[in-house]
């Protein structure tokens, strides 16, 4: 088969898909625009988020066998338009869980702990022992939204802690002996720490708003390394005003733009400036102490850059076989 890789990935992809017999097409230059004109040549197409494939993409695609995306979610994909016209789709969730199992945790117990407050207030000359006083994680209850592959990584990673893993999940029956599943009800009464590990679809987009939030009997600590468009940013910075949420670890943030590369258009660098065009809820995160950003790099360490990318080419190969025997 004729593959066309959009974006960058690790080179073990197309060397084991060229290992398999098919051609390998390199389109990192070009745009979209371009990718259409020419798309008609191409039986199968591998992105990260540089654009979105859509029924216009999809149409101009007759010989489109499958599309692979280089990451956990399909949301850049018309998902329904793509199995109407019989196109495989590929997503390697398998290849970053770990990674963000562990920057979950991380965010958590720096959070705890108030690393990065302390620290910047040493670099700076301050000595407050009392003000860093930090919070011990054994004994709380730490509940999930979602419990599939990065759920489930973020739970095993807790193992160690003397704590009570619970998750919320429209599936049911999918507990193991990492965490319990609980309806809501529960989970609302009991949780002392929320993760999001759900993917973005209509029902989960906002999701994590004033009426959410409310619905917790206690204030509880946030963390979320799933996608940004889940959070109303104003409505969690009252939450943190108001000591309803803790603190907040987010690796994502609702003002990211679609390809995940930056916040604004394409700068890699938002100053602080009066001028910038940065949402006033997103200016009052920046500087709150008991937040902790990081820009998107859950799952972007150099363990799973080739992880991901040796999934989905196991994967292709898998369905298609040598040179595209299905």
């Amino acid at each position: 088969m004729i593959i066309l890789h959009a974006d960058t990935n690790h080179p073990a992809l197309m060397r084991k898909l060229e290992e398999a017999g098919h051609h390998n097409i390199e389109g990192y230059e070009q745009s979209r625009a371009d990718t259409l004109q020419n798309q008609h040549l191409y039986d199968g197409i591998v992105i990260r988020s540089r654009y979105k494939i859509d029924r216009e993409f999809i149409d101009a695609a007759p010989n489109l066998k499958f599309i692979a995306r280089v990451g956990a979610g399909l949301e850049s994909i018309d998902v329904e338009y793509a199995k109407e016209r019989g196109i495989q789709l590929f997503s390697a969730p398998e290849g970053n869980r770990n990674a963000v199992g562990e920057h979950s945790l991380g965010m958590l117990l720096s959070l705890f702990n108030k690393l990065n407050k302390a620290d910047k207030e040493v670099r700076e000359g301050l000595w407050q022992r009392e003000e860093n006083r930090g919070v011990e994680l054994d004994g709380k209850t730490v509940g999930l939204i979602g419990y599939g592959n990065m759920g489930k990584a973020f739970a095993k990673k807790l193992r160690g802690f003397e704590v009570d893993v619970i998750f919320y999940d429209l599936k049911e029956g999918i507990a193991d002996d990492n965490a319990r599943q609980v309806g809501y009800e529960e989970f609302f009464e009991k949780a002392d720490v929320v993760s999001l590990h759900v993917p973005l679809t209509e029902e989960t987009e906002h999701m994590f708003n004033k009426e959410f939030i409310s619905s917790f009997k206690k204030p509880f600590w946030f963390i979320n390394t799933a996608r940004g468009k889940s959070v109303v940013t104003a409505d969690l910075v009252e939450a943190l005003k108001e000591e309803k949420v803790l603190g907040a670890g987010l690796d994502v943030l609702e003002y990211e733009k679609a390809s995940f590369e930056s916040l604004f258009g394409n700068k890699k660098n938002v100053s602080m400036s009066a001028a910038d065009p940065i949402p006033e809820a997103l200016r009052e995160l920046m500087f709150m102490p008991h937040t902790l950003l990081s820009p998107h790099v859950a799952g972007w360490t150099k363990e799973s850059h080739k992880g991901l990318a040796t999934v989905i080419a196991d994967k292709i190969i898998a369905d298609f076989g040598e040179g595209g025997e299905k």
